[in-house]
């Protein structure tokens, strides 16, 4: 059976209407640009959406052998996380008090639709060799704004 194009649009709306403005701004800060959605009545705003990837590790982080097998997946993995937008940003955070690590790849907001309907490639197959790693636990995602002010 074929899909209406009008269900198809629907479909595509909703899976993006989580970063979609309700209203228009009432205030226009410093930072916003003409694509940006307001945020807590328009004191703020923003443009670009991050996914976050997140684990715990084992071990001391000088010399943490899962984090080692971390910073090597991450490696392998770097050119296809950046291929989600000309213009991604990747972060890596490490705390080794928390033994936290994440990895924040940040989008335009114009980018983020079409990376999450791919599934934020290459997530799954990153996140399945990333639980695969012995010492690693909690892996969990989340997406979030990020904007540099």
């Amino acid at each position: 059976m074929k899909a209406s194009p009008l269900l198809l649009i629907a479909s595509i709306i909703t899976k993006t209407s989580a970063f979609a403005p309700a209203v228009a701004p009432k205030v226009f800060t410093r930072n916003m640009s003409t694509n940006a959605v307001p945020l807590a009545n328009g004191a703020m705003s923003f443009d670009r959406v991050c996914r976050e990837w997140r684990c715990k590790y084992t071990g001391d982080k000088a010399t943490s052998e899962s984090l080692e097998k971390i910073a090597a997946l991450v490696e392998e993995y770097l050119p296809q996380i950046k291929s989600a937008s000309k213009d991604a940003t990747v972060n890596r955070l490490v705390c080794g008090a928390c033994l936290d690590f994440k990895l924040m790849t940040t989008v335009p907001l114009d980018d983020f639709g079409p990376w999450e309907e791919k599934g934020f490639a290459p997530e799954a197959e990153f996140l399945e060799k990333l639980k695969a790693i012995d010492g690693v636990s909690q892996v969990e995602t989340q997406t979030i704004t990020n904007m540099v002010i």
